[in-house]
């Protein structure tokens, strides 16, 4: 069981001056998002979630990469230390750990999550190594929070699959880096695959005593963050998304893999003590926040990649403390409660369809993070 107590630890210009918003008020508002995703999306029978609501789906549940999305919203919000809050929702934190375990398959080798829930709910899927960077990260969030091994051990066991996923066929473009997905209509090579798991691997290194191990987690992850600095940034100095097999490259820009390259030099930062790194997870967020800032491109950005980067800027925020990141994330959370929630129900949507399982955890990360105080950021992962 999850003990109750948690270990201490569009342009600008269209948003508006900054509303002066307290720790309480964010704490209420990740509080209602949270009861609207229980309200609507939770089935308490399977302790699942839908993928949306209402439910077009032909799925009777979500894929794991929403649902990851609404455990990290839950553990976020365990985290709040004020008062009893954070600890009532330790139940709930242990709901999701005992719904992961319905997506992971034990038969493949190495194992791992599936991308849909196993039998009897349903199929199973292919393995997502991002959806599994995912969740380890969240349990090196909730080991740093509680100190509990088992964690930890399911962490390690995840980034063991995302160097099984690395792609040693040095006939390819652009060899190197780890595949997107197992799937066999996919080899892409994305940052999505590498800097997460890079991140995994840092945390892992800070939390282990054996040196071969922990060299094992410092070669692997530097592997792949030179891998990404070196295919995948752009002229901008911002990431692109991912490299075809082919070799050429799609050049999208999303917002977590800014924040995840934040992350993982915020990391090797702490590592190394090299001010480069600190330097660079810096100018990465100077160069993301102005690039987003501008023609809206922030709040058209899909709202669960926001809430990585923004969790991202957090650490950032806890080695340089600079209250840029903090605004522009208050922003955000401020112009998404105000525009794209229904006061009725609490549920976030920004067009006319379905609220999503992920903009809903979304929007529970972005707040109940930013009820968290400073010294708390030594928990984020």
């Amino acid at each position: 069981m999850v003990a109750g107590n948690v270990r201490a630890g569009g342009s600008a210009a269209k948003l508006g001056r900054l509303k002066s918003v307290s720790r309480s008020e964010n704490i209420n508002r990740a509080i209602a998002a949270y009861d609207a995703l229980q309200q609507y999306f939770y089935k308490k029978n399977s302790k699942l979630f839908l993928e949306e609501y209402p439910n077009q789906s032909d799925n009777p549940y979500s894929y794991v990469w929403p649902f990851t999305q609404a455990m990290a919203g839950t553990i976020d919000l365990f985290g709040i230390r004020n008062g009893r809050i954070g600890a009532e929702y330790a139940d709930d934190v242990q709901d999701r750990l005992d719904a992961l375990e319905l997506y992971w398959n034990p038969n493949k080798d190495p194992k791992g999550y599936d991308s849909y829930v196993r039998p009897p709910y349903g199929g199973g899927g292919d393995i997502f190594y991002d959806d599994n960077e995912w969740i380890g990260l969240e349990l090196i969030q909730l080991y740093r929070m509680t100190g509990d091994q088992q964690f930890l051990g399911r962490a390690r066991q995840i980034f063991d699959l995302v160097v099984h996923g690395w792609d040693d066929d040095p006939s390819h473009p652009k060899p190197g880096g780890v595949f997107w997905t197992q799937a066999p209509w996919s080899d892409d090579r994305n940052t999505v695959s590498n800097a997460p798991g890079a991140e995994l691997g840092l945390h892992l290194y800070q939390l282990t005593d054996d040196n071969e191990r922990k060299q094992y987690y410092l070669s692997w992850s530097k592997r792949m963050y030179d891998w990404v600095n070196e295919y995948l940034q752009a002229p901008n100095e911002l990431y692109w998304d991912h490299v075809n097999i082919d070799g050429t490259i799609t050049k999208w820009i999303f917002t977590y893999n800014q924040g995840t390259m934040i992350g993982v030099n915020v990391l090797l930062y702490e590592i190394t003590e090299e001010e480069s790194y600190l330097t660079e997870a810096e100018k990465i967020a100077d160069r993301a926040l102005e690039y987003f800032g501008k023609e809206n491109r922030l709040f058209e950005e899909d709202m669960a990649f926001s809430a990585i980067f923004f969790k991202n800027l957090l650490l950032l925020q806890k080695v340089k403390n600079n209250p840029k990141y903090l605004k522009a994330m208050q922003k955000y959370a401020n112009e998404i409660w105000q525009n794209a929630r229904d006061p009725e129900t609490n549920l976030i949507n920004r067009d006319d369809g379905p609220t999503h399982l992920l903009q809903q955890s979304a929007f529970v990360q972005i707040n109940a993070s930013l009820a968290w105080v400073r010294p708390d950021y030594v928990n984020l992962a």
